[in-house]
C-alpha cells in the first residue's frame, strides 16, 4: 500500500498538523511538525485506530521499554534529522497512546535514494531493548505539482487553495516563482517517541548545574550500551555503529531504577570488517569515515588508514572510550592555539579535568584508556568490555 497523505490537508501538515498519513496498513494523524534539517522533516503523529482493530504496537509486538514512557511526565522529543540529533521540548501523553516520531525524507537523487535503503535494511536488522527500533517504513514515488503564483492568484495575500488538485505531495514554489519539480521519491520512517533527552543533553544541563552522575548509574547506562553493541557485533559478518557519542544515546528516567540507555541513528552502520590492500582504498575509508563519523569520536584507524589494514568492529570500542568519558576527550585542542583533533586522536592525548577531588575513581579512567588503545589490535573487544564493567558495577555496588 506504501504511504499517502489524504486531502487538501497535506498542504497544511507541515505547519499546523491536522492532516493524516497512512504508512502501509496503518493510518496516522500528524499532530505537528516538530522540526526539520537538510532533506527531512519531523513530525509528531498519533495512531488512529478504528475500531475492531488492533494498534500498531500490539501487531508490531514493540519491546514496552519503545512505548511513550511513565504518565504525564515533562518529556524532550529526540529525533534524527541527517545524522544530525534534533531536541525538541514537548509533553507527551500517558503510556502507549499511540504516539510516534515519523520521519519524512525528500529524496532527490538516486544517491539519497540508495542511503535510506541502506539506513533501512541495517535499521532493520536489529532487534535489542538498547537498540532504537525502526517499527515501520515507506518508500513511495510522488507526483510533485508546481505553481507559478503572480498577485492575481492570491485573495486577501493566500492562494486559493480550492483550485489546487488533490494529489500525494507537492509543493508551493518561491514567493511568487517558478521550479520544475524533481523529486521522486519520499521516504516516512516511524519511530518510538522517548523521554528525558539524550546522555549530551543531560550531561550539560547537570554540568550547569556542577552536578555529576553517581558512578553506578555511569556503569550501568555504560552497560546497556555494551549490550546494545554486542547485539550488532555478533551478527556474521558484525555490524559497526560507526558514530556511537553521547547525542546519539537516549535516556529515560526510572524512579529507583538506572535510567534506560537505547542506542540510535544506524544511517553509518556498516558491515565492521573490511580487507585495505591499497592507498586509494585506504584513502576511500578515510573519506567515508570523514561524512559518517563524528569527527571528536572516530577511531584513529578512520583518520589515517595504513594502505595494508584489517578494519573491525573495534572502531566502536575507541567510540565507547570516548562516550564513557562523558565528552570526547580530545575535543579540548579545538580550543587551542594550533591544535590538532587528529594529532590529538592519533596519539590518543587524553585529557583529564584537573581536580582536587575527581568525581570518577581512578579504575574508570583507566578503563577509558584500555579502550582507547591507538592500535586496533591490542584494543579490546566488546566481550572484553563487557567483563570489565560486570566488575566494575560489582565492586562499586559492594
Amino acid at each position: 500500500m506504501g504511504c499517502s497523505f489524504s486531502g487538501l490537508n497535506a498542504l497544511y501538515d507541515a505547519v499546523n498538523g491536522g492532516g493524516e498519513v497512512w504508512i502501509n496498513d496503518n493510518r496516522f494523524r500528524i499532530l505537528r511538525q516538530l522540526g526539520e534539517g537538510g532533506f527531512a522533516f519531523v513530525f509528531l503523529v498519533k495512531e488512529v485506530v478504528a475500531d475492531g482493530n488492533s494498534s500498531l504496537a500490539k501487531k508490531k509486538s514493540i519491546n514496552p521499554s519503545h512505548i511513550s514512557g511513565p504518565p504525564y511526565m515533562p518529556s524532550l522529543f529526540i529525533f534524527l534529522l541527517q545524522n544530525r540529533i534534533l531536541i525538541l521540548a514537548d509533553r507527551l501523553s500517558p503510556p502507549d497512546d499511540g504516539t510516534y516520531a515519523m520521519k519524512k525524507v525528500i529524496i532527490q537523487t538516486e544517491e539519497q535514494l540508495e542511503l535510506v535503503k541502506q539506513e533501512i535494511r541495517v535499521s532493520s536488522l536489529f532487534s535489542h531493548p538498547s537498540l532504537l527500533p525502526l517499527i515501520d517504513h515507506a518508500i513511495i514515488p510522488v507526483k510533485v505539482l508546481t505553481f507559478d503564483l503572480d498577485r492575481s492568484s492570491l485573495t486577501n495575500g493566500f492562494v486559493d487553495m480550492w483550485t489546487i488538485p488533490e494529489i500525494f505531495s507537492y509543493e508551493l514554489v518561491g514567493q511568487f516563482g517558478t521550479q520544475d519539480g524533481s523529486r521522486k521519491h519520499e521516504a516516512y520512517l516511524l519511530f518510538p517517541v522517548h523521554l528525558d533527552g539524550t546522555l549530551l543533553d543531560l550531561a550539560k544541563i547537570m554540568q550547569s548545574k556542577k552536578e555529576t552522575f553517581l558512578t553506578i548509574t555511569v556503569l550501568h547506562i555504560f552497560r546497556q550500551l555494551c549490550d546494545g553493541l554486542k547485539h550488532m557485533h555478533s551478527f556474521d559478518p558484525p555490524y559497526a555503529h560507526n558514530d556511537v557519542k553521547p547525542g546519539n544515546v537516549l535516556i529515560t528516567h526510572r524512579k529507583g531504577q538506572p535510567p534506560i540507555a537505547i542506542l540510535m541513528d544506524f544511517g553509518s552502520a556498516r558491515p565492521a570488517r573490511k580487507e585495505i590492500r591499497s592507498r586509494s582504498e585506504a584513502l576511500q575509508l578515510q573519506e567515508w569515515a570523514s561524512e559518517h563519523c563524528s569527527a571528536p569520536f572516530r577511531a584513529p584507524e578512520l583518520w589515517d588508514c595504513p594502505s595494508h589494514a584489517n578494519i573491525d568492529e573495534r572502531t566502536d570500542i575507541w567510540s565507547l572510550g570516548c562516550t564513557l568519558y562523558g565528552t570526547s576527550p580530545f575535543e579540548h585542542v579545538l580550543g587551542e592555539s594550533g591544535g590538532s583533533l587528529q594529532l590529538a586522536v592519533m596519539n590518543a592525548q587524553i585529557k583529564w579535568p584537573s581536580e582536587p577531588n575527581p568525581p570518577y575513581p581512578e579504575s574508570l579512567r583507566q578503563f577509558v584508556a584500555w579502550m582507547l588503545q591507538p592500535q586496533p589490535a591490542v584494543r579490546p573487544n566488546i566481550e572484553d568490555i563487557i567483563i570489565h564493567v560486570d566488575k566494575l558495577i560489582s565492586k562499586d555496588s559492594s
